[in-house]
This record gives structure tokens, sequence and C-alpha cells, in this order.
């Protein structure tokens, strides 16, 4: 009979005198008797490991993509607007740093609400029942009064109004990107992303504009205005184009559903990104485009098999700051 002891050292110990792989780097984390800095702090993400080294890796993704001066996607899906990340979005349009923006319905409509009046914190835990009879809508931990959308309401009619009158007179459709764009140049506020890529020419595409109070907005209007249309098709084909001429292609996608697969189905048109960030906490194992990680992408033609890419599992809300701070917000090589 075998010694058990004899047997347990030989499976727990074995290898012992295998040598160490070449080429990795040792594992290390930040020493904070070196006192508090922060750009020492966030470049020691890369040696920390698990999703840290991801983040890490993501920053210099992204200042490659700057270096290479390729056209940036910047996808985010609406509550990363209901969140304070519309601040950082609304930078990074004011200041040109991202080439084209696509998002939901909620993107765009939750800005221009901003603009009227703000959105709340409140409590993850807050009573459903409580808060409808208060009249309060509940996003996670953020609390929007549904009096916004009526405020809504009284900014954007007028706006149809105008746009059904042009289209009767002029036979012209307008597209959903103009739209946002009207809406952007009509609310006139600094604080809008929406502003900024109009003043600077930014387009904003929206693949799923009625999925929020616009189109609660746009089936009312329709009882009175039956012929108003708005164009998706212009949308398709100005994306497309866009990415198509592109030299090289950077996504940086927030968030999944409809603004990810968006962003990478136009870069199939070009047989793949160059460059590719995702941020988002969805898994892969129901056969989702939301779950995907970035090497699928590869197997459908939206991101090179050349290409660089990672997908970094947390809240963006915490780490897009963070990246913006290390990429876009300072000078970096």
């Amino acid at each position: 009979m075998k010694n058990a002891n004899d047997v347990g050292r030989k499976n727990v110990m074995r290898d012992k005198n295998t040598p160490d792989p070449k080429g990795f780097n040792e594992v290390h984390g930040y020493d904070f008797n070196k006192g508090v800095d922060y750009d020492k702090i966030m470049n020691q993400m890369g040696s920390t490991g698990f999703q840290a080294t991801h983040l890490d890796k993501a920053i210099k993704l992204i200042r490659k993509m700057r270096r290479e001066k390729c056209t940036i996607y910047l996808g985010y899906t609406s509550n990363m607007v209901s969140s304070g990340l519309r601040d950082v979005f609304r930078y990074l349009v004011e200041h040109k740093l991202v080439d084209v923006v696509v998002t939901t319905g909620g993107g765009v409509e939750e800005d221009i609400i901003k603009c009227i009046k703000p959105f709340l914190i409140g409590d993850f835990n807050s009573s459903g029942k409580k808060l409808r009879e208060k009249g309060i809508n509940r996003a996670g931990n953020i609390f929007i009064p549904n009096s916004r959308y009526c405020e809504f309401e009284d900014f954007i009619k007028p706006i149809l109004k105008s746009m059904a009158e042009e289209q009767e007179k002029n036979n012209e459709i307008i597209s959903v990107r103009k739209f946002i764009h009207r809406l952007g140049r009509e609310i006139d506020n600094k604080d809008s992303i929406a502003y900024w890529a109009q003043r600077n020419n930014i387009p904003i595409y929206c693949p799923a504009i009625t999925d929020g109070s616009i189109g609660d907005m746009l089936y009312f209007f329709s009882y009175n205005y039956p012929n108003f249309k708005i164009d998706c098709v212009q949308d398709i084909r100005e994306l497309n184009d866009i990415t198509i001429t592109a030299k090289k292609t950077g996504l940086i996608i927030l968030g999944a559903g409809t603004v990810k697969h968006h962003i990478l189905n136009s870069n199939m048109m070009r047989n793949g990104a160059d460059y590719a960030v995702y941020i988002n906490n969805s898994q892969e194992f129901d056969g989702s485009d939301s779950g995907a990680r970035p090497d699928e992408a590869v197997s459908w033609g939206k991101i090179r098999p050349d290409s660089e890419a990672i997908k970094i599992f947390g809240d963006a809300t915490i780490l897009f700051p963070l990246i913006v701070a290390q990429t876009f917000a300072k000078n970096v090589n």
C-alpha cells in the first residue's frame, strides 16, 4: 500500500525544478510607504493582476489610438448619461477628442433633460411602489422625477412641429443624426453633449432613437402629424462611409447591446477595427453580442485578426474617469 503522505507530497510539490516562464512581468502592487501619487498608482495597475491589468492595457491602447490618429468611436448606453459620466462624454466631444458617437435613445434625451433640471442621487433600495406614488423614476440609485419628462415634452413639441412643417414644405426627411444635432442647437447649453456635437460637427448616431422618452413624444406627435418621418437609412450610410474610408479605427465601447453591435457592425464593412476597448459586465455564455469578448468579433470581421483589443469587466462609472484622466485629459505618449 502506498504511503499517503508520499503520494500527496509528490502530487502537490511536483515541478519544483521547473524554470519560470520567460517574458512575464512580476506581480506587484503600489507601495503606499512612498506616499500617495495617483499617477504612480495608475502606472502600477499593469502589474497588479486581474482587471487592474486590463485597465492598464486599455489605457495603453487608447494612447495608441491617439498617437496613430485613429478615427475614434465612443459608444455608451443611456444609463451612462443618467450618471455623472455624461459630463465626461461632454468633455470629450467639447474638445474634439472623439470622432463618432453612438448611443441609445436615453443617451440623447437625458443629455437634453439634464440641461433643464438635474437628476438626483437616491438609493438602490428605495421602494418602487413608494417612488411611483411620488412620481419618481429610479435608475439604479439615481432618481429622475417624472416632471423632468413633462418639461422635456414642452421643449421638444415645438421643435417637432417646426420639423414637420419644414418636411412638408421641402419634402426632405431629416435623419436621426440631424435631428439630434437640431436638439443640441435648440437646447443651446454648454453642459450638453449634443450642443458640442453640433458645434464641432461630431456625428451622434442613435439606432434606437424611439426606445425611450423621445419615442413616446414621437408616438404622441404622430397623431397630429401622421406623415412625419425620421430617416435612419441616411445614418447607416453615413456611419458606414466614415468607417470604410477611415485609415485606422479605434473603438471605446461602454456597456453593451445595440450600441456595441452598431459600432462593431460598421467596422465589419472595413474588415475590422484596429483597436478596441470594451467596458461591461455582460457574460458570453448565452451567445449574445453584449457579452462577447473581442476575439469573437474577430470571427465576424468586426475586429482585425492583428488588432489590439481588451475587455474590462467592471463599472464604467469608476473605470472610465480614470481612463480619461490617463489618456485624453493630458498629453501622454
